[in-house]
């Protein structure tokens, strides 16, 4: 545990000296990516360590969003409260998902978030009066003030995305070497035992659920305090499918692994924009050749292959 901690806190501490160290272009992608891999912790944990493949969790990141950044718009109220209603929204709304689709397994688990999910986006288009819809909306420069803070300032913006990842990625880690964690790993491993070793499976993955769920909320809610912006497309189908691609690519069931992932996925799809007009067709070439050679993920590989005591 002591060389656990030791690695994930030279993370953070290099991505903190990164703030004064990269140029202006980098340092806002990284503020965006750590904001997004929260995200994917957060997804990780339901399907990386709970084995629950979810097609749904962009309603709970657009929870996280509009259950912030509505009640800055209409009703004037300050970002921190904003924020605590978002992440109030997303595990209210993942309480009430999980006891209606935890009921299914498999395939038509994932089938049964996917339909949730897509209620939701509808949802949103549906009150397009408050939400604009597609169009979405942005909240204005002087509402996003804390505590004497500027969150349009870059600086600012990267400290605060870099505290809240920190926060997500040290919950993550700690909840790996928690009793309640390794439970979440023998209902992935194999259910059936686990059930006949006494666990109480159903409340245990509604748990898993729920926590993932907060943890995506906040990436949303931070996102739309942070940068300022809230719309529908985030609730999209493709924005579930992110992170399930960020955590396999990083790793699944590992804690870097989101981390990574988020990375290389915003760098491939950033560095081949700038090659050709078909930029999505180098990203899904490099994809295929790093699940085929790679299934593990980057840090999964890093775990089987030199390091196999990594969370």
């Amino acid at each position: 545990m002591t060389r656990s901690l030791a690695v994930h806190a030279g993370l953070l501490a290099l991505l903190l000296a990164l703030n004064w160290l990269l140029p202006a272009y980098h340092q806002g992608n990284l503020a965006r990516v750590m904001t997004l891999a929260i995200y994917a912790i957060g997804y990780n944990i339901a399907f990386g360590y709970t084995g629950l493949l979810s097609l749904g969790h962009a309603m709970f990141f657009a929870a996280g969003m509009y259950g912030a950044a509505l009640p800055m718009r209409l009703a004037d109220l300050a970002i921190g409260p904003s924020f605590a209603l978002g992440l109030l929204a997303g595990a209210a709304l993942a309480l009430v998902v999980g006891l209606l689709a935890l009921r299914t397994a498999g395939v038509a688990f994932m089938i049964v978030t996917l339909m949730f999910s897509q209620a939701f986006y509808l949802t949103i288009l549906l009150l397009g009066t408050w939400t604009r819809g597609d169009e979405g909306f942005v909240i204005p420069a002087i509402d996003r003030q804390i505590a004497g803070l500027d969150l349009t300032a870059a600086d600012t913006r990267y400290l605060v995305a870099w505290a809240l990842f920190s926060a997500a990625l040290l919950i993550s880690l700690r909840l790996v070497h928690r009793p309640l964690g390794r439970s979440f790993v023998a209902i992935r491993e194999n259910e059936e035992r686990a059930r006949l070793l006494g666990y109480d499976t159903g409340r245990l993955k509604l748990w898993s659920l729920v926590i993932s769920a907060t943890i995506s909320a906040a990436s949303g809610a931070a996102y739309a305090t942070l940068f300022g912006y809230a719309g529908a497309s985030f609730a999209g189908v493709q924005y579930s499918i992110f992170p399930l691609l960020w955590v396999l690519l990083g790793g699944a069931g590992t804690v870097l692994g989101p981390f990574i992932g988020t990375l290389f996925m915003f760098y491939l799809i950033d560095l081949s924009s700038g090659i050709t007009e078909a930029y999505m067709l180098i990203a899904g070439v490099v994809l295929v050749l790093l699940t085929l050679f790679a299934p593990g993920g980057i840090a999964g590989e890093i775990r089987n292959r030199l390091w196999r005591a990594l969370p």
